[in-house]
């Protein structure tokens, strides 16, 4: 059904499938040929219906409700716990941040939530403070991850692990998509998570699974994942991209946790980072990566694959 599986992240519900997958094979285009492959990039860019190689794994009309323009990711009080261990988790990336001010602020916002945790308040109010932490980090805002109000950046990655139905039909959407001729599995930021779950229930041979911007790696993603971490049986080649400066994603380094029971021959490669200039976490950045490009050209010219 398709030789590249998209897997896209947060903050889609606006967006459509078909939009997404030409703004992707367009940056990817971009990659493949920065690689040294022009002709392939000339194959996927600009792309024919009847030979459309990529198909993107929607799941942004999740957190979209019909004759409403915004999102139903409001944390619920049950989520709320949730939510707090993310907020933490990305406090702590921020202290590796190369922006001075970014890993400033968040030096400073830790320490005040480490004595709020005493609060009679309860959990409750230290959520709302972690969260207006993260607002307050200057890279959120520029980079247009405004959390306050409806959260709904946060929200969604709390609702993914924390309501089943939700959870389910994203890793359907990827289903979908998987076929004997899928060369490659693209994901990015919450879309990661999907992916690695999605292939955690198949078996059969992919030759090639990239991650960026991931998660995977924060310890409150990690303990609510449907399996133990853990290298995905069927995927012969994993590589994990990442810029140090983007905060949704964990450490650039996921061999620690996830390198178990990888099979012979399976090859993990996970110590790659990227530079995205101002916006570390924009996916079609990352997509223009030389690395990206030859891996991807690599694997759908593997085995008689034009």
């Amino acid at each position: 059904m398709a030789r590249i599986v998209f897997v896209h992240g947060i903050a889609q519900q606006q967006r459509s499938a078909i939009e997404l997958e030409n703004e992707w094979l367009l940056s990817l285009a971009g990659g493949i040929g920065i690689a040294g492959y022009p002709h392939l990039a000339d194959r996927l860019w600009p792309v024919q219906p009847a030979d459309r190689w990529a198909r993107m794994a929607f799941y942004g009309n999740l957190f979209r409700t019909s004759d409403q323009q915004g999102d139903t990711s409001e944390i619920a009080d049950s989520q709320r716990e949730i939510a707090n261990e993310i907020a933490f988790d990305w406090l702590i990336n921020a202290l590796d941040s190369n922006r001075a001010r970014d890993a400033g602020t968040a030096r400073q916002e830790l320490d005040a939530l480490n004595l709020d945790r005493a609060d009679p308040q309860g959990l409750p109010g230290t959520t709302a403070r972690a969260l207006a932490a993260l607002d307050r980090i200057p890279w959120f805002g520029n980079a247009g991850f405004r959390l306050a109000g409806s959260h709904a950046l946060l929200g969604q990655a709390v609702r993914y692990l924390s309501e089943p139905a939700i959870r389910d039909t994203a890793i359907a959407a990827v289903h979908q998509h998987l076929d004997e001729d899928t060369r490659v599995v693209l994901a990015h930021s919450l879309g990661s998570v999907v992916a690695y779950e999605a292939l955690h229930a198949r078996p059969q041979p992919l030759p090639l699974l990239i991650t960026i911007g991931s998660p995977l790696g924060l310890p409150s993603v990690i303990r609510r994942l449907q399996q133990p971490p853990a290298y995905p049986t069927g995927v012969q080649r994993w590589i994990n991209l990442a810029d140090r400066d983007d905060i949704i994603a964990a450490r650039p380094h996921l061999t620690a946790i996830f390198d178990k029971q990888r099979p012979p021959g399976a090859t993990f490669e996970s110590t790659y980072t990227v530079d995205n200039g101002a916006e570390p976490h924009r996916a079609t950045f990352y997509l223009t990566n030389r690395t990206i490009g030859h891996a991807i050209a690599t694997a759908l010219t593997t085995d008689d694959n034009p």
